[in-house]
């Protein structure tokens, strides 16, 4: 396998098997230590912690310290997920995976919404071992971790499709055959999105889960994982949205956010708030106003345009 790929994804793909090997504990330690080393450099990285943080409410510097060690946490049990996975999933506990089974019984399928909070990518592959689930993925701009990426998510049990009008014509047909789709809800898209709260503050957000559960009749549910202390694995943490879907896609994104927001409070030291959320993506329409008012749902009138089928 190793003597077809090219000598630097080679060299990157050993590095990584080889991180992989480290005990969980170990790796834990080692990557909160060097999220903070990075967190100790000057740039636009500390202050995407420190700012996004002190807008939800967390402006203690201790906090934006913490957060960014487990952010290092993150980056460095990915290894151990992407070539251990079944090791991983066993040192998942969920007691909340009864909304799930419960929520399929339905026949309307499910939307999982996992934003960036805690190990992500392992709540997927958790969930993909026991119910069919198709997930959507923008390919990473560095050709090195696209291949790297694509390598370890075909091993997984997941289904991926990209992230175009190919994808939600996939998504859609899962969720009408009664299966589950999954897509992070919380990045800035490169398409179609509207500006709405995001913990009081307008950020550009997805439409399209709003979009794909107006069409379908599909419930949505939020979906972490949550990084146990000492190493000791993860708790898969399970929401189901309550209340009946807004009608219009602002209404939608914005109690999207909120319920976003909940869970992200459960353990906000395992938010990736280094991410710059709030960002204006290349050609979307400049928000009319930075800071709203917490979950305003102000909205344009009429209803979302219909998926393709």
């Amino acid at each position: 396998m190793h003597r077809n790929q090219p000598p630097p994804r080679r060299v990157l793909s050993t590095l990584i098997r080889l991180i992989a090997a480290v005990p969980l504990p170990i790796a834990h330690a080692t990557g909160r230590v060097l999220g903070r080393l990075v967190y100790a450099l000057p740039g636009r990285y500390r202050q995407h912690v420190q700012q996004n943080a002190a807008q939800a409410g967390f402006s203690d510097p201790a906090f934006a310290r913490q957060a960014a060690g487990e952010t290092g946490a993150m980056m460095i049990e990915l290894a151990r997920v992407w070539y251990r996975g079944p090791a991983c999933r066993d040192q998942v506990i969920c007691d909340d995976w009864t909304v799930i089974e419960q929520t399929l019984a339905e026949g309307r399928g499910l939307i999982m919404l996992t934003p960036h909070l805690g190990c992500f990518e392992l709540a997927a592959r958790y969930a993909a071992e026991r119910i069919a689930l198709t997930v959507m993925f923008r390919p990473h701009r560095k050709p090195i971790l696209r291949d790297l990426l694509e390598s370890v998510r075909a091993t997984s049990s997941l289904k991926t499709v990209p992230a175009t009008s190919q994808g939600v014509r996939a998504f859609v047909r899962a969720l009408r055959q009664g299966e589950a789709i999954g897509l992070l809800p919380d990045q800035a898209p490169k398409g179609e999105g509207v500006w709405v709260p995001f913990f009081g503050r307008k950020a550009y957000t997805i439409t399209l889960p709003g979009k794909l559960a107006a069409q379908t009749g599909a419930p949505l549910i939020v979906a972490a994982g949550e990084r146990l202390p000492g190493g000791r694995g993860w708790r898969m943490h399970v929401k189901r949205l309550s209340g009946p879907l807004p009608p219009t896609a602002e209404a939608q994104a914005a109690w999207i956010n909120a319920e976003l927001e909940e869970m992200i409070r459960r353990f906000p030291l395992q938010y990736l708030w280094g991410y710059n959320r709030f960002k204006v993506p290349s050609g979307a329409p400049a928000p009319d106003s930075a800071v709203v008012p917490e979950h305003d749902a102000s909205v344009i009138q009429g209803p979302p345009a219909p998926l393709a089928p």
